[in-house]
């Protein structure tokens, strides 16, 4: 059976560089935040460097500690604020962006993300996204809002210019409320 997060690193990993930049966007418990160091670090000349957000501190003391405990290269910044705030924080183009939509695992499923906040950072992410560039955004349809999200990322996804972006969505039709997730790459400039 194939496995969504192969395929995730699998795209990743075609667009992500020794001393780039990477953007994950929902932290979480911090694997992918992990993911991303590991792959941008290019040693002390080029270590790359790596912005995570979450709105949870639990997220941040998560994925703090399991960057610590995992001897992961500190090429990472941990940020606590939305989102849709990254051009606050990011001020360089970025080479690979993660959304991994829902709920922090393990924690109260009543604090999820909204598309009041998902769909502006998907904006942003874009408008910084490096030419040849990739996002990648997780949704999980298996609740209302996360349905809701699904929806409106599509409808807004499928308004992009196909000369500016490829936009691609995997999902197994046969199993609705499964995760699926979007691809999104800017086409290098000519």
């Amino acid at each position: 059976m194939t496995d969504l997060l192969t395929l995730h690193k699998y795209f990743l990993s075609q667009h992500l560089r020794r001393g780039g930049v990477a953007v994950d966007f929902t932290m979480g418990n911090g694997h992918d935040t992990r993911y991303l160091c590991e792959a941008v670090y290019g040693g002390e000349e080029a270590p790359g460097r790596v912005y995570a957000f979450d709105i949870q501190q639990a997220a941040l003391d998560s994925t703090a500690r399991l960057l610590s405990e995992s001897g992961t290269p500190e090429n990472y910044t941990l940020i606590c604020d939305s989102h849709d705030r990254v051009a606050d924080y990011v001020h360089e183009p970025f080479d690979a962006g993660v959304f991994n939509l829902g709920w922090l695992p393990g924690s109260d499923k009543r604090v999820t993300t909204k598309r009041s906040s998902t769909l502006p950072a998907i904006e942003a992410a874009i408008s910084l996204l490096a030419p040849g560039g990739i996002l990648l955004i997780a949704v999980y349809p298996g609740h209302e809002e996360g349905r809701l999200e699904g929806e409106e990322i599509t409808a807004m996804l499928s308004e992009k210019s196909r000369f500016r972006m490829s936009v691609g969505r995997f999902q197994f039709i046969n199993s609705p409320t499964s995760p699926y997730f979007f691809i999104v790459e800017k086409k290098e400039e000519r």
